[in-house]
């Protein structure tokens, strides 16, 4: 049987069935997947991030030697806190400044921790720690003493919300290992509620036996 011919007008567009298809909800998964992308970062921002300290550590011109000559980028390493016991860091890479700030930033709002201070003003005991070639040496101080620290252990400090503490760095003066060996000494604080639920004591116990500790000296 010979097959009716079909003529160019009757056959449907392809535009025609692109659309249909479209609107079935069959295209249209990569402007989805971009949504859904937009709306993640938009639900994993802080609402309170005016709220945030950022301070600027270091800039660091970097080049990458390709076929013709060299590829110049920056690094920028960035410091957030709330000045209220919380404190991040962040390391940022792009061909143009602003955009290694920005990244270094949105690192150190998701890279951000808690540390207990004590009556909002300093630590509750002494700490150190290390990285690589870094160490570091923090001191709980009395009220009035002040930050006494320098390079981006006072950027730490002050988006951190201490008033009083006495640190030392010994070693390197790399920021990259003086950050990351201060952040360690931060991780080893831990406040009287702490330290009593671990020891199963009473928190005045353990307040007590600092007082009278105090008072000796």
């Amino acid at each position: 049987m010979a097959r009716a011919a079909t003529s160019p007008s009757d056959r449907p567009s392809r535009g025609a069935g692109e659309r249909s298809f479209r609107e079935r909800g069959g295209g249209g998964g990569g402007e989805r997947r971009r949504d859904r992308g937009e709306r993640g970062e938009r639900s994993g921002e802080r609402s309170d991030d005016g709220d945030l300290q950022e301070k600027l550590v270091a800039i660091n011109r970097v080049a990458k030697v390709v076929k013709g000559g060299r590829r110049f980028g920056f690094s920028a390493i960035v410091v957030v806190g709330d000045g209220k016991g919380r404190v991040g860091f962040g390391l940022g890479k792009a061909r143009e400044v602003p955009e290694a700030i920005r990244k270094g930033t949105e690192r150190a709002k998701r890279s951000m921790v808690r540390v207990p201070l004590r009556e909002g003003r300093t630590l509750h005991h002494d700490s150190a720690g290390h990285f690589g070639s870094g160490r570091v040496m923090l001191r709980a101080a009395p009220a009035g003493t002040g930050i006494i620290a320098g390079g981006p252990m006072r950027a730490i400090f002050e988006c951190l919300g201490l008033q009083d503490i006495v640190a030392k760095s010994v070693g390197t003066s790399n920021p990259h290992n003086m950050i990351r060996a201060t952040f360690g000494a931060l991780a080893n604080v831990m406040s009287p509620r702490q330290v009593a639920a671990k020891r199963g004591k009473n928190v005045g116990d353990l307040i007590g036996r600092r007082g009278e500790n105090e008072a000796r000296e």
